[in-house]
């Protein structure tokens, strides 16, 4: 061999030898942290051994003879599989991230240090039920006994190898029932209503007149889309199901003005929800083939790796007062219990209720004092010191009004304006509450009113229920702290000092909620859309709901589904899995009036007999939805700010609708063209011009070879080493990209943002269909799968089957749990 050769030879299988010591090191870590699932391991503190069966899935069933035993053990499991994401969502929830990744977070924490999520949860511990405090200790032991069996970076997992090399002092600290709590005052931030639109607004309002403003908040269209509930009102200081309202005086005659001037902007509003919902709907006996109901439930979150949800069965042996749980579903890792799922006897689903939980309070500050009702009032003030991992401490002073701590400091676009100096974020969610002990009642209630009594508890983030049980009984309870305004509807900053608009000290009572029991038409459907039509219902639950469109189609293929003959679980899927675009059909008309000339009229073609349905392989849905991003962006960036420019989704269905009525309408002239006034046929031209120039460069000129599908993709990242910024330790934890059909507000809801591009931002979190006839026959899947530990069988397994649609078994009895195990952990006193 040539010198030059061997001696390239010699570096290379240097080389090769180094990679491979290198991937044999990284195999051996990766593989050294998966869990023990098989044989039996020593709990200390179990009253009694419990059992865990895993299916290929790496999905456990869990059986003990108490429920101290059942959620220790749940805790030992969430930890074995999830304890890196425990441990970091407990960091973001306390506004201590600093401490794992330096200045980067720096800013998260501060902002979480200042609405002070922890400090909340520390004072909720003390007023929930003794038992509830009971079981989140357990659930800490389990976790903590995990946590002592595994002292060392490589035995916890892959995460914790790379953050020593960054981080070497770092080790976790024993689990607390605070970091449990902390955790639910993070889901009722992603849930928390219209605070964004608020702020939105008011950035608006800086820029243009305010009835221009108003003009982007259409009223929700309650001639076309129905509400979750249509029947009952407050009788007797109750909401009464058969009761019928008095109409207040005018509100009909406005509504039917509302109708026939459509066009014109409205006073009510609606919120852009990111793609942040879900679908929930229930069908009773007499309308599906097994003569008991259905129920389904896909909650639309942002996409996470590993998904938020975690699939687990709690199983006691022998179902009693000392251990009243059979129950089966998803969980949160960090918190014991189930989410949503069903027992032995019950299901029920959430969606997003979205009231108006949030406000924004205007404050003028003058040194450590605050003007309220005329007087100079101090500040509340405390001192929060964040430790960065690599750099000195932080200090922060929290201000706080009667209100609550003023943000605008440390949350962007929350500026004061006008008068005042500074803003306060009142949220129910900062006040203690009892959902901790909700989670429990509900996954031991056993019949309806078992279950309103759970939904009692169940104050943030508000949801819907939608409920079904084995003796054919629906209903849809809608539970929550929703406050009572003195002035006001929420949908703007308002003066603090004034004291006008401040909340009442309680809240709507729950027995005046809103309440469904088997409804006459024998289906509940909820969809993020209104609630109840404000003539028949006082209180205010919030100006700002999704519109309807995802809600209305379910109600639609549910009666089409009922016409056609009895409904089954497939076509419970199906509905789940409906692409269509709610708003093709108003558009496409409207484009194909445009005279339109050169390459794009044969893009238009294609929208010619398409039926509005986004499948991946779709070359109509990839036009449309490119032409639809082309005109939000050219109708309304000129004009707004940057925060508050249109992502997309059904609100926007709604302004554009109304628009393409009043084609001379201000919004579609570019204000940035001079000499020049656009009008609607410009706009739309330009639109598909634009869409076509985009695609054929990304796609190619071949219309017919345009995917939708190429262009809508799913990357699943990890939520902390997933965004580094260092590339190869991202590749070691994120996955896809994944194809996916859908769009922001089709039932598949697979929402993306205008302002981006077309990567999926939002997905149906998981997807869940009980069978009440038998509940062993429900099916379920998770968006990645049930381990956290990247490479492992069951870190992305589900992924696949979740991106075609399919749904996997719900086992829940011991017989069907035990035939599907491939593992089987005892785990021993």
């Amino acid at each position: 061999m040539p010198r030059p050769l061997r001696w390239f030879a010699r570096v290379l299988t240097v080389l090769l030898a180094l990679a491979l010591v290198v991937a044999g090191v990284l195999v051996y870590t990766v593989r050294k942290s998966f869990p023990q699932v098989d044989g039996s391991l020593r709990l200390p503190g179990l009253s009694q051994d419990v059992e865990i069966y895993r299916d290929k899935w790496g999905i456990p069933h869990i059986y003990a003879d108490s429920g101290a035993d059942l959620f220790m053990a749940q805790g030992f499991v969430h930890a074995q599989d999830r304890f890196y994401e425990m441990d970091f969502r407990r960091h973001m929830t306390a506004g201590r991230l600093s401490e794992l990744f330096g200045k980067a977070t720096l800013g998260t924490d501060k902002a979480l240090r200042t609405m002070g999520w922890r400090r909340v949860a520390e004072r909720e511990l003390p007023e929930l039920a003794d038992q509830t405090r009971a079981y989140l200790d357990a659930y800490a032991k389990g976790v903590n006994a995990w946590l002592s069996a595994n002292p060392n970076a490589s035995d916890r997992s892959l995460e914790y190898s790379i953050l020593k090399l960054q981080n070497g002092d770092y080790k976790p600290e024993p689990w607390t029932a605070v970091d449990s709590l902390a955790w639910l005052k993070a889901m009722a931030w992603d849930l928390r209503s219209n605070m964004e639109d608020e702020i939105d607004r008011a950035l608006i309002a800086a820029k243009l007149p305010r009835e221009r403003v108003e003009q982007l908040y259409p009223g929700y269209p309650y001639d076309r889309h129905s509400p979750i509930v249509t029947e009952g009102t407050i009788n007797e200081d109750r909401f009464d199901q058969r009761a019928e309202p008095r109409l207040r005086a005018g509100v009909g005659a406005l509504t039917q003005a509302a109708k026939t001037l459509d066009a014109v902007p409205s006073t009510m509003g609606t919120e852009d929800r990111e793609g942040v919902g879900s679908n929930s709907w229930v069908i009773s006996g007499e309308h599906t083939v097994s003569g008991k109901p259905l129920l389904a439930n896909d909650p639309h979150l942002s996409p996470q790796m590993p998904s938020v949800w975690y699939q687990a069965g709690l199983h006691c042996r022998t179902v009693s007062e000392e251990c009243p749980y059979d129950v089966t579903g998803f969980t949160f890792s960090g918190v014991p219990g189930v989410i949503i799922g069903h027992t032995d006897k019950i299901a029920w689903g959430f969606t997003n209720l979205g009231p108006d939980v949030a406000d924004l309070f205007l404050e003028k500050v003058d040194g450590d004092t605050y003007l309220y009702k005329g007087a100079q009032v101090k500040l509340e003030t405390r001192q929060e010191q964040i430790k960065v991992a690599g750099a000195s401490p932080v200090t922060i002073t929290v201000k706080s009004t009667v209100h609550g701590p003023l943000i605008n400091e440390v949350i962007g676009d929350a500026k004061p304006t006008g008068e005042a100096n500074a803003v306060a974020l009142q949220w129910t969610a900062l006040t203690p509450g009892r959902s901790a002990d909700a989670i429990f009642a509900l996954n031991k209630a056993a019949d309806w009113q078992e279950f309103k009594a759970a939904a009692a508890l169940f104050e943030v983030p508000a949801q819907n229920l939608v409920y079904a049980d084995t003796t054919g009984k629906i209903g849809y309870q809608a539970p929550g702290r929703i406050p009572v305004r003195l002035q006001g509807d929420g949908t703007w900053p308002v003066p603090g000092w004034t004291g006008e608009y401040d909340w009442r000290p309680a809240p709507i009572p729950y027995d005046q909620l809103p309440s469904v029991e088997d409804p006459a038409d024998g289906f509940i459907v909820t969809a993020n859309n209104a609630v109840i039509d404000p003539r028949r219902y006082r209180p205010l639950l919030t100006e700002d709901w999704a519109y309807g469109y995802r809600s209305e189609r379910i109600r639609d293929l549910v009666k089409d589904a009922i016409e056609k003959g009895k409904v089954d679980a497939a076509a419970m899927s199906r509905i789940q899995q409906d692409t269509r675009n709610g708003f093709a059909e108003t558009l496409v008309p409207a484009l194909m009036e445009v005279d339109l000339a050169g390459p794009s009229v044969q893009a238009r073609e294609l929208l010619k007999s398409w039926d509005g349905t986004q499948t991946a392989d779709s070359a109509p849905a990839a036009f449309f939805n490119a032409v639809w991003r082309q005109l939000l962006v050219l109708t309304f960036n000129d004009e707004l700010p940057e925060g508050a420019r249109p992502a997309g989704g059904d609100r926007w269905y709604e302004v554009i609708r109304r628009l393409l009525e009043l084609p001379d309408d201000p919004f579609w002239d570019d204000v940035t063209t001079k000499n020049r006034t656009e009008t609607r046929d410009d706009i739309l031209r330009q639109a598909m011009a634009s869409a076509y120039h985009e695609l054929s460069e990304r796609l190619g000129e071949d219309t017919g070879a345009w995917r939708w599908g190429d262009l809508h993709q799913l990357d699943l990242v990890n939520g902390s080493l997933g965004t580094s910024g260092i590339a190869p330790i991202e590749r070691l934890f994120n996955r896809g990209p994944l194809a996916v059909a859908g769009s922001k507000d089709a039932l598949n809801a697979t929402g993306w943002n205008v302002q981006r591009d077309y990567t999926v931002t939002a997905v149906p979190s998981m997807r869940m269909i009980v069978d009440l006839s038998d509940v062993d026959a429900s099916q379920w899947i998770n968006l990645t799968g049930a381990s956290g530990h990247a490479f492992h069988d069951n870190y992305f397994d589900q992924a696949e089957v979740w991106s075609r649609g399919g749904l996997l078994p719900m086992h829940s009895k011991p017989e069907s749990v035990k035939k599907a195990a491939v593992h089987t952990l005892r785990l021993t006193r």
